[in-house]
């Protein structure tokens, strides 16, 4: 699968993120501790975003994170308040190119997928038919990470809340395609959404800052575990959990 994370709150190096702590990004791309549902590393691949007073600008790569030796000089000289970055695990299948690697993004919004959707990619081919065809010719790439992505998108573009186009996109994948595994990952730089749908998910936050990130990077305790069939939703000062039935 994938592992993922995004952060909110004072800037901080990207290296404190990807490199530093025990179980950063990083350690995780090549020695995950929870790959539930497949795959044993995560080297298809990497992306971050970070956001400047411009907007969002994004470094994505088609390698593993640990060979990208312009990487970690690049994080240590770049700081954010707001970060979302992933690295891929891909499907079989799957192509392995840049454009297949979160974060995804328009506008303001940096979005990610952990999972997997069931019966690619006739289960959700009624679903994807819904579209507007510019935005199917132009996906990312032909992966379900990319089709989510445009289905999130396209939420957004109507006006709906980050939380609002995860709910949405979740509830009808998983009509279509049942046993799809949607941890999906959502930011605009102030605020984000992500959900727990068959994949870890955890968050440590003194409501100052927030870190939600697919493992724990380190062993404070005062990581916490997201309960499978949650959406959370939070800014650096504020947090929710919604128990799925709820949202």
């Amino acid at each position: 699968m994938c592992r993922h994370l995004a952060y909110l709150g004072p800037p901080v190096p990207l290296s404190r993120l990807l490199f530093e702590p025990s179980h950063s990004l990083s350690h995780q791309s090549w020695a995950p501790r929870d790959m539930r549902g497949g795959g044993t590393i995560n080297a298809d691949g990497f992306g971050v975003g970070w956001y400047t007073p411009s907007g969002p600008v994004r470094y994505r790569r088609d390698m593993p994170m640990w060979s990208d030796s312009s990487l970690p000089g690049l994080a240590g000289s770049i700081s954010s308040g707001a970060v979302l970055a992933a690295v891929r695990s891909a499907t079989a299948g799957m192509p392995v190119v840049e454009t297949a690697a979160a974060p995804f993004g328009e506008g303001p919004w940096l979005f990610s997928h952990n999972g997997v959707v069931a019966g690619w990619p006739a289960s959700v081919a009624k679903l994807a038919g819904t579209l507007p065809p510019a935005d199917l010719l132009t996906i990312d790439a032909p992966t379900d990470a990319a089709l989510l992505w445009v289905l999130v998108r396209d939420r957004l573009r109507d006006g709906a809340s980050l939380s609002g186009a995860l709910a949405a996109v979740v509830a009808e994948v998983s009509r279509a395609a049942p046993g799809s595994r949607l941890n999906l990952l959502l930011t605009d730089g102030v605020a984000l959404a992500a959900t727990a749908v068959g994949h870890s998910l955890s968050y440590i936050s003194d409501f100052s800052f927030i870190t939600v990130a697919s493992e724990p990077l380190d062993d404070r305790p005062a990581w916490r575990p997201v309960p499978d069939g949650t959406l959370l939703t939070a800014t650096a000062t504020d947090l929710t959990l919604t128990p799925w039935g709820e949202a």
